[in-house]
């Protein structure tokens, strides 16, 4: 356990490609569900939120559970392999194996066929077509002085921004009520219609106006990655703490 520790230290290639050469500063605090990014366009201070909740908050399949209403993966917590590779979310063999979009374990295709009998081309390809996605929520806030805020919530899968909702504040500090006061002042505002009301082509200028500012495909491809290599972490570390804690 203590080498898989050391090696979730270090992200994927693929993560610490986009971590790199990204205008967003990245803001990943260990024990905390969520993920921050940042950065400044022109006056603009923004703000990006994702969660690595986003693939625990699902219930868990019915044949996936046990006659205690348990799931079965749990029942496997003590055996932990001492040879699995942890990684992102095309990791084969993590311990965690990553999640599917209904909470249950995922293992990769090619785990379960011997070397000698798969293509090298077609496992790849049929890792690709068969690794799940799920929606990750992303939430968007840019700021600018003098101005208030604007809060996009978005959903990324399968490399595409979706914009669920579009929030205005004329002051900033309704986003993040400090007190019951500030929050039932917040709750009576009038912040936006329904996002699917609005027209087409301002819908579509929506999306241009994320994309001008990086919340884009490559974004989109990103964070569901970040989720599940952060998760990896995060399980790694309660499986160390639950150790510590039972010696």
């Amino acid at each position: 356990m203590e080498k898989e520790m050391r090696d979730t230290d270090l992200p994927p290639n693929h993560i610490k490609e986009y971590v790199d050469n990204s205008a967003f500063t990245i803001q990943d605090t260990p024990g905390q569900e969520e993920v921050v990014m940042t950065r400044s366009f022109g006056d603009e201070k923004i703000k990006v939120t994702f969660s690595v909740d986003d693939l625990n908050n699902t219930e868990e399949e019915p044949d996936q559970l046990n006659e205690a209403g348990m799931p079965e993966a749990l029942e496997d917590l003590a055996d932990v392999p001492s040879d699995t590779q942890s990684g992102g979310a095309n990791t084969k063999g993590a311990v965690n194996q990553g999640r599917t979009a209904g909470g249950n374990f995922r293992v990769a295709p090619e785990d379960s066929v011997a070397p000698a009998d798969r293509d090298g081309e077609e496992g790849e390809a049929d890792e690709q077509k068969n690794d799940p996605t799920f929606p990750a929520h992303i939430s968007v806030v840019v700021e600018r002085p003098g101005k208030g805020a604007l809060q996009l919530e978005t959903v990324a899968q399968d490399g595409l921004i979706a914009v669920d909702s579009v929030y205005y504040y004329s002051d900033a500090k309704h986003l993040d009520p400090k007190n019951a006061e500030q929050e039932a002042q917040a709750a009576r505002l009038y912040t936006g219609p329904p996002f699917s009301n609005l027209d087409e082509d301002l819908q579509v200028l929506f999306e241009k106006y994320l994309d001008e500012r990086g919340i884009n495909t490559t974004m989109a491809l990103f964070v569901p990655e970040y989720i599940d290599y952060k998760e990896q972490k995060e399980y790694l570390n309660w499986l160390q703490n639950v150790k510590k804690f039972v010696d």
